[in-house]
């Protein structure tokens, strides 16, 4: 039950942010009604507010609270596309390995010793080669992130190569939602909501299915050459 404790503070967190309201505050609606006290307060005290984002965007993580592409818009609304990126990508790094230590606390050893089959091959895999196959998962924008943040700890991954894994593949999509945000100002203005399906469109998917790809070339390139070193007299 200890092991489970960590992983029921932030489901409860969760329900409690949700049943508070959370919901309707992580909304567009909410950002336009909002957005030139926002402006104001990041003008008079914009070192405290972005601390404040980054908290705020770790705890919404943490507990995997709905909202995280209107919280990564704002960040690039608030503090531009640098800031806002890095704003983004520290606090999700954050919040995402809070909920991989209690799910790797609570459920790794459990569901690892489960594991049979294919289920046991796949978990296999990811133990080998961990930061590429993560790095994959996260650049994919079809992944949930909750999911991600959940599935290495299924296999034990190390603290540091999950934050690594994490900061990294999480780079292009936060910089492509604050840039976003950087226009947001005007759209909320004509009573509009931001087009976030520029992060499938083309121009965007591409390089990133082109940046997942390349993180598994050493994979592919260490399988090849296994079958040719075991022939070899």
């Amino acid at each position: 039950m200890r092991r489970w404790l960590p992983l029921l503070l932030l489901a409860a967190g969760l329900v409690t942010a949700l049943a508070l309201g959370a919901g309707e505050w992580l909304s567009f609606e909410r950002l336009a009604v909002e957005r030139q006290r926002l402006n104001g307060l990041v003008a008079a005290q914009p070192l405290a507010v972005w601390l404040g984002f980054v908290g705020l965007y770790a705890v919404a993580t943490a507990v995997s609270l709905p909202g995280g592409a209107v919280l990564s818009i704002t960040g690039g609304f608030l503090f531009g596309v640098w800031l806002g990126t890095l704003g983004i990508v520290i606090g999700a790094t954050l919040g995402a390995t809070v909920l991989f230590l209690a799910a790797r606390s609570a459920m790794g050893q459990v569901l690892r010793a489960k594991a049979r089959g294919v289920g046991a091959q796949v978990l296999a895999e990811l133990s080998r080669h961990p930061l590429q196959y993560l790095l994959v998962l996260r650049l994919v924008p079809a992944m949930p992130f909750w999911l991600v943040n959940l599935l290495p700890a299924l296999v034990g991954m190390r603290v540091d190569t999950y934050v690594m894994g994490t900061a990294l593949g999480i780079i292009p999509g936060s910089a492509v939602l604050a840039w976003i945000g950087v226009g947001l100002d005007e759209v909320l203005a004509r009573g509009d909501t931001p087009d976030v399906s520029v992060l499938v469109s083309a121009p965007v998917l591409l390089p990133i299915l082109a940046l997942a790809a390349l993180s598994i070339v050493p994979v592919v390139v260490r399988r090849w050459k296994r079958p040719a070193a075991e022939i070899q007299p």
